[in-house]
């Protein structure tokens, strides 16, 4: 490594699933597969590499008698330089990833407060899964530093089976949140600065199917594999211990084995695979099915998913008359799973991944190594691991007549048996090494550090602009603030007369010129903090200075003149005046019975490779902003800057352009005259409904968390109740 290089630190995001640094519960449910190994096994490796000082991988923190305490753990060490933070999100209880989403604010803003006690802001985030995406836009656009991400699978290719199959849409967005989760990796897509995919037909064919597609910005680089601890089965090697929890199902468990290793999940096609060994007579004869699909006690105490799974797998074989010829057994250990690719190469096996789609395949990788050739899905990454491996065929997952064909031929011919054999353990060896994969990683990302908008960090260590500030008031003005003399005169008194250090800020759409009359007209002296321009300005003090490291952070990726051009056409849309339109906002009015809508809006500019916020509030005004300007982006830089909590914000709001400075971590108050964009915030713990109004609703707010006092914060698995105090 130069001399000259900075020794890096290093941030990988992955929110959902049951991460630990060993003993990975692998299958235990659909949230714990194949990313949960790829995360660990990265920060590792990156770790080791010379040029890396520290890596910390963030993951959910989960409180839960119903899984292992390890994963309550704040923080573990699962290698020198690499650890495992675990932040604080939502209930403490287990929760499936379809219904994480409320608290991916709150994770964000968890993930800023780890940074301030780290005190080092990293060289670039690195996202995995479109939650973690969501949170990564929000960190590394507040920070000013680079997003990498890695999207593991795809919600459009998601959707696109699982209507192959036969689901209806309805079902799909019920269950999966899929339309939510769709909107998060194309606001990612729109903001990484390097998205790393697995293969080339993930990015050709996948990524392709998004509105911000930008192949530009897209590096191939398949994941390592521990390569260490998958081998071929020596010569002469007595069986492992597993074999005999295998022949407690098996009439002859010396023939020929396919071994399939997945989560019981329904993408994963376990149902196809039993269909295509129950009705091909020569294959039953000539083999047997081994199914190791997570771990279990009683089907019955299991999720709705892999219970329907289980469920159907039982009923199968019993359909087909199995009995003898499968084995699914309910428990393995991590240290089972090279035994049993051995065991299946030992038996002139075959390893089956039968998946819907496939967005990799770490598990094809790890029975390469073994020596165990394969039949996978011809759907996503197999096409380039047998182009690489050379070691089986691919075949249609929804053909099971096909597939079971398939599976014949491959058992059938031990010279190429043999031959795939060997060239699938080459093969993962040459293509799918860790110490390979870090190389080329590290070298794609040092591309975008040495890209000049990344040579420096925006936002500099020890920064404090009001040392003597613990807590802010922060306000919308219109509606807010403004609209109840009375309510306002015993707000202003409460701010003079209360003995803790508050600072007290503004944030509206109004530009910095009129934000300053509409404070004169009502006697509001002119706070600490301004936020201006829908959270596209920030000014300090009296006079007002701008801040320019600001100016300078959202000026990614902002093409006026063509936003402008793009949105004016538009029906029901019509620019403002020119007064009210600012270097980083454009504003328009908008006539509701006749625009089309934010989400067509935003997939316009989408195809047009043009990047801004799109906010709509109080029924009638649009403002376009840069992608990384927003009201609650620009209280979270201020957060960041002045080292003070979001806890320790108390937020004041009554429309559509206040909601995302509302969410997360601050302690939000709704005035009694809010607009309805925000009636969906009721029944958040930490969003307060005033019934007073305007600055009333204020004051009432102000009360309820005893902000001029210790501060009580809304206990999350109270039902909200002010109970906890910080």
């Amino acid at each position: 490594m130069s001399k000259n290089k900075e020794r890096l630190y290093i941030i990988l995001i992955s929110v959902h699933g049951l991460i630990r640094g060993s003993n990975l519960e692998l299958g235990r449910d659909a949230d714990t597969g194949g990313q949960t190994t790829y995360v660990v096994e990265l920060a590792k490796a990156l770790a080791q590499n010379p040029e890396v000082d520290r890596v910390d991988l963030l993951t959910r923190r989960v409180i839960d008698p119903k899984v292992d305490e390890s994963y309550a753990q704040l923080f573990e060490e699962i290698a020198p330089g690499a650890n495992i933070v675990r932040i604080p999100c939502g209930p403490r209880r287990y929760l499936r990833k379809e219904v994480l989403w409320p608290y991916m604010d709150s994770f964000a803003d968890g993930v800023l407060r780890h940074l301030r006690l780290v005190r080092r802001i990293p060289n670039w985030i690195h996202s995995h899964y479109a939650d973690a995406g969501y949170v990564g836009v929000r960190v590394a656009n507040l920070l000013g530093i680079p997003l990498i991400h890695t999207g593991h699978s795809l919600g459009r290719i998601k959707r696109q089976r699982l209507m192959a199959k036969g689901m209806k849409e309805q079902n799909i967005e019920s269950r999966y949140n899929m339309t939510q989760r769709i909107e998060a990796e194309e606001n990612t897509l729109e903001n990484a600065s390097l998205m790393v995919a697995s293969t080339y037909q993930e990015v050709e064919e996948q990524y392709s199917l998004y509105d911000n597609y930008q192949p530009k910005y897209m590096k191939v680089l398949p994941p390592g594999t521990d390569l260490e601890r998958f081998r071929p089965p020596r010569e002469n090697e007595s069986d492992p211990p597993y074999k005999k929890e295998l022949a407690r199902f098996l009439a002859d468990p010396d023939k020929p084995m396919i071994l399939a290793l997945s989560r019981p999940d329904e993408r994963k096609n376990i149902s196809t695979l039993i269909e295509a060994f129950g009705e091909n007579p020569k294959l039953r004869s000539m083999a047997n099915l081994v199914i190791v699909a997570g771990n279990r006690n009683k089907i019955q105490d299991m999720e709705k998913g892999p219970r329907r799974v289980l469920t159907s797998l039982l009923m199968q074989v019993d359909q087909y008359d199995l009995y003898g010829s499968v084995a699914y057994p309910k428990q393995h250990q991590v240290t089972d799973v090279p035994d049993l690719y051995r065991l299946a190469a030992k038996t002139e096996g075959i390893f089956v991944n039968p998946a819907v789609t496939e967005p990799f395949g770490l598990t094809l990788i790890e029975a390469a190594a073994s020596g165990l050739p394969m039949v996978a899905t011809e759907n996503g990454g197999p096409q380039e691991i047998v182009l690489h491996c050379k070691n089986g065929l691919l075949v249609d997952p929804l053909d099971s007549k096909k597939m079971g064909d398939t599976m014949v031929d491959a058992l059938s011919d031990r010279k190429r048996w043999q031959q795939w054999s060997e060239q699938g353990v080459k093969g993962s060896h040459l293509h799918y090494s860790w110490p390979g994969h870090v190389e080329k990683y590290l070298k794609a990302c040092r591309n975008v550090l040495n890209k000049e908008y990344w040579k420096e960090s925006m936002i500099k260590k020890g920064i404090s602009k009001l040392p003597t500030v613990d807590r802010i008031l922060l306000c919308d003005i219109d509606n807010t603030l403004t609209g109840d003399v009375e309510g306002l005169r015993t707000l202003l008194e409460m701010l003079n007369e209360t003995e803790v250090r508050v600072g007290f800020g503004v944030a509206t759409g109004r530009r910095l010129e009129s934000t300053r009359e509409i404070l004169k007209e009502w006697n509001i002296p002119l706070p600490d903090i301004l936020i201006t321009s829908v959270g596209s300005e920030i000014s300090y003090g009296r006079p007002p200075v701008e801040d320019s490291s600001w100016r300078r952070h959202i000026n990614f990726r902002w093409d006026p003149e063509k936003l402008r051009e793009a949105v004016r056409q538009l029906p029901g849309i019509r620019l403002q005046p020119q007064k009210e339109q600012r270097e980083h906002k454009i504003s328009f009015y908008v006539d509701p019975d006749k625009w089309p809508g934010v989400r067509k809006i935003r997939r316009l500019l989408r195809k047009q490779n043009l990047q801004a916020q799109v906010i709509y509030s109080h029924g009638e005004f649009l403002d376009l902003l840069p992608i990384r300007a927003s009201k609650g982006l620009a209280l979270r830089f201020l957060s960041i800057k002045w080292g003070i909590p979001l806890q320790r914000f108390l937020v004041a709001g009554d429309s559509g352009n206040d909601r995302e400075m509302l969410t997360g971590n601050t302690l939000a108050v709704v005035v009694g005259n809010y607009s309805r964009e925000l009636a969906s915030l009721k029944g958040r713990p930490c969003i307060y409904f005033a019934e007073e109004k305007h600055a009333g609703g204020i004051v009432e707010g102000i009360q309820y968390y005893d902000f001029f006092g210790d501060i009580r914060i809304p206990n999350l698995e109270n039902g909200g109740e002010p109970n906890s105090i910080i």
